[in-house]
């Protein structure tokens, strides 16, 4: 088989004020024709540096190929002048990027966005680039393409942003597309279609494909054979079924063994330290809940959209669904960060939505909430003392400042950072530990009841079962009681006592998180359930997709008007 890309002792380095960093070191590897290579590690291994540097998108300085050859059809591209580099990209090699709202040009409409390169490289006339522009963005599964050809990034969802710049990248019909990362920020569900989109796309056109990727379950499912990577070097090679099924090193031992396995029995939690007075008592119970926000010209989003549930003390319920179903918008409105536009939220029995603002603040020493994105949620101005401080400030704990800063350094080493972490700035740390500090800021008033929104969808699969631990170590010792919010179903399994599914602003299904997981009622929760790539290459083979339709997911689960019915001892289905 035709070998297109050869790789040789890469070497990648970044010159800083004080010191020079190696971020690739000694890499090799080689993609033959037709062939999907998966390069996998945790944030800062390498994997993008490297796909970077074979693009020639690192900028140049700092960064610089400090040796090895770079073969892209037995020519060296690691030492060509950028001109020469800029007739390369597009035309013979395609990328697809991790983020497709910051990767796509906001002020171009996506139609210009993807003729752009057919004009360049394929020298085609402006009427013919349309019409090949409009073929690509069928071929990706875009219906109405000749509409969409005039839209904006913004008028499309985050999965049909990815299918544009599938559809960017294959315009000229690439012999090698490396895609870094392209379905991170998407759902189970329009992940499993973007995958399908890629695999479909090499089928047709006979590309090869390098996958750069942390989650093992999509390597499982698209690639011929993979390379693992750690701190700049390639520590394993082989091929999918040689990696997953006899790995030789003991870092791909571990990130298997991070991986949470959807089918396995959830292990039983453990009883609290401190029996928990009144365990068996709601201590939240959400009544007709519903948060709408006016679009203007009349339309109305009913994010939230008259649901109830109630969770115990000492429980963690997590609330599953796609992006856009209202989970985030349920947490943030049972805090009151969103008022609601009807219903109660009740906090042992007083009911949060009739307090006023005084009330409230105090209110909100008992009920806390981690943020999805640890490098956003953390005020970057601040020391870390001063992050988690603030709170005991708001509170009014009447601390002195020896008190303040005991207190803090006991919250660091509660979550797992060294005290002397204190006087450091959020910069400084790495994803992990950022939300270690999130976690802290949200200990610091001793609550009871945390709202966890999406704390692990930033973090690698190493880190997601690190916080995972410590959430439940914490949840043991404290007493607490969590609202844990994900899209990812494997994890929440895990964590979760009970599982609420929601889609389009309702609860479609609500059961003990074993028994949804075994014996799930309603279509949409299969369907999320089916889209979940298994880290195992013999399932996902025999696995076959059923891709949902983007524009008739409305109709094909019609909830508008559906209410929740018990159809066996707490379990509960919409009908």
């Amino acid at each position: 088989m035709e070998t297109i890309l050869q790789v040789h002792n890469l070497h990648v380095s970044f010159q800083g004020r004080e010191r020079e960093v190696d971020a690739v070191r000694g890499v090799s590897f080689e993609v033959k024709k037709g062939e999907t290579l998966g390069i996998v590690g945790e944030s800062g291994s390498g994997k993008s540096v490297t796909a970077r540097s074979i693009m020639r998108l690192l900028p140049s300085p700092p960064s610089y190929v400090k040796d090895g050859e770079i073969l892209f059809l037995g020519e060296n591209i690691a030492h060509k002048s950028e001109k020469e580099m800029e007739s390369i990209r597009g035309r013979d090699i395609g990328m697809i990027f991790q983020d497709p709202m910051t990767s796509l040009n906001p002020t171009m409409k996506i139609g210009k966005q993807i003729t752009e390169s057919l004009m360049k490289h394929q020298k085609l006339s402006r009427q013919q680039a349309k019409q090949e522009a409009i073929d690509m963005l069928k071929l990706v599964g875009i219906r109405d393409s000749e509409a969409r050809y005039e839209q904006y990034p913004h008028e499309f969802s985050g999965g049909m942003r990815q299918r544009v710049m599938i559809a960017i990248a294959l315009a000229c019909r690439p012999q090698l597309l490396i895609a870094d990362e392209p379905t991170t920020a998407l759902d189970v569900t329009i992940q499993a279609q973007i995958l399908n989109v890629m695999k479909s796309m090499q089928e047709r056109l006979g590309i090869s494909i390098i996958l750069i990727t942390h989650d093992l379950g999509v390597v499982a499912g698209m690639c011929d054979r993979v390379v693992v990577m750690k701190e700049g070097e390639v520590v394993e090679t082989g091929t999918t079924e040689e990696i997953f099924e006899r790995p030789k090193h003991p870092y791909t031992l571990k990130l298997l063994n991070a991986l949470p396995k959807l089918h396995e029995k959830k292990k039983p939690k453990e009883a609290p330290l401190i029996l928990i007075p009144n365990a068996a008592e709601p201590l939240i119970e959400v009544q007709g809940l519903k948060r709408y926000f006016q679009l203007g010209k009349g339309q109305v989003l009913k994010a939230v959209d008259d649901i109830s549930f109630h969770i115990k003390q000492g429980e963690t319920l997590g609330v599953v669904g796609e992006s856009g179903s209202g989970k985030s918008t349920t947490g943030r409105t049972i805090l009151r960060l969103h008022e609601p536009t009807a219903g109660d939220v009740r906090y042992q029995g007083m009911s949060i939505g009739r307090m006023n603002n005084k009330e409230m603040k105090m209110m909100r020493r008992y009920m806390q909430m981690i943020f999805q994105d640890p490098y956003a949620s953390l005020n970057p101005r601040y020391k870390v003392l001063d992050i988690i401080g603030e709170a005991l400030d708001v509170q009014k704990l009447s601390l002195s400042k020896l008190e303040r800063r005991k207190r803090v350094e006991e919250l660091l080493e509660m979550v797992g950072l060294d005290a002397s972490f204190a006087l450091r700035f959020p910069h400084e740390f790495s994803g992990g530990q950022r939300q270690r500090i999130g976690i802290a800021r949200a200990l610091a008033v001793d609550p009871k009841f945390i709202v966890c929104d999406e704390p692990l969808s930033a973090l690698d699969v190493s880190i997601q079962a690190q916080i995972v631990k410590l959430l439940e170590e914490l949840q043991q010792r404290l007493q607490l009681t969590y609202l844990f919010i994900a899209h990812d179903l494997s994890m929440v399994k895990h964590i979760s006592d009970r599982v609420a599914v929601m889609y389009m602003g309702k609860i479609v299904e609500l059961a003990e998180s074993e028994e949804l997981y075994s014996n799930p009622q309603h279509d949409y929760t299969k369907s999320l359930l089916a889209a979940i790539p298994i880290p195992d290459p013999k399932i996902e083979a025999q696995k076959s997709r059923k891709l949902m339709d983007e524009s008739s997911l409305e109709d094909k689960y019609n909830v508008a008007n559906a209410k929740l019915v018990e159809v066996s001892k707490g379990h509960w289905v919409a009908v």
